[in-house]
């Protein structure tokens, strides 16, 4: 397509990671193409839509709905790509745009883990309730931190190296693919609980060794 810009500077941002990368390339650029053709859709409306589904897809889990809930959180990550695609090809994008799907993306987080949680109590497996409780909060705790850690780094001059697999692409992907396999293996989103306890929690307590050690370099250098 002419006057169309290169594939890396609409499709994908720099910190984009490979898992988040290959979805936005291979799946929510297809679609951004075929909404560019209906002028009357807002980046706004895709943000809440792609929203509305993750949180959908959270209740889907907590009803026992476990491969609805994969679908839903699926469709819900692709369209999560779709919405700055379509804003920066059209000339839309915009700082409040990017705050709002910030925003929206804990909701879908938090949705997805709750649900995902719900759906493992109700399981008759030989795991306390209190203890998933505890992992469930560890895992809401840790996405929400990886995230919010990521912009008080920026805001405060700290680097945290190259973006991690624990971004939301990441997680949602992990959380779908075991919603798919609850039909041949029910116990599966017990694999999405850990993965983001031990994954997201571990970024997040590498980041703040990696600001204590920045701060005692330049105590030094002064």
């Amino acid at each position: 397509m002419r006057g169309e810009p290169e594939p890396s500077s609409w499709q994908t941002k720099p910190t984009d990671r490979f898992i988040l990368k290959w979805i936005k390339l291979r799946l929510s650029s297809r679609v951004t193409k075929l909404l560019l053709g209906l002028p009357w859709i807002s980046p706004w409306m895709i943000t809440l839509g792609a929203s509305l589904l993750g949180v959908t897809g959270g209740l889907a889990f907590a009803l026992g709905a476990g491969f609805v809930a994969g679908v839903l959180a699926m469709i819900s990550q692709v369209l999560d790509g779709v919405d700055g695609q379509y804003a920066r090809l059209t000339g839309r994008h915009s700082p409040a745009g990017a705050f709002l799907d910030s925003v929206m993306d804990r909701y879908t987080d938090v949705a997805l883990v709750m649900g995902l949680t719900v759906y493992l109590i109700r399981l008759p497996i030989a795991v306390p309730v209190w203890l998933l409780l505890v992992l469930g909060f560890l895992a809401v705790a840790g996405t929400g931190l990886v995230s919010y850690s990521t912009a008080r780094a920026e805001l405060l001059g700290l680097s945290m190296g190259k973006p991690t697999l624990a971004s939301k692409g990441t997680r949602t992907a992990a959380t779908a693919l075991c919603g798919l396999a609850t039909a041949f293996w029910a116990e599966a989103p017990a694999v999405a609980l850990f993965y983001l306890v031990l994954h997201a929690n571990g970024v997040v307590l590498w980041r703040i060794f990696r600001a204590y050690g920045q701060c005692r370099e330049g105590r030094k250098d002064d």
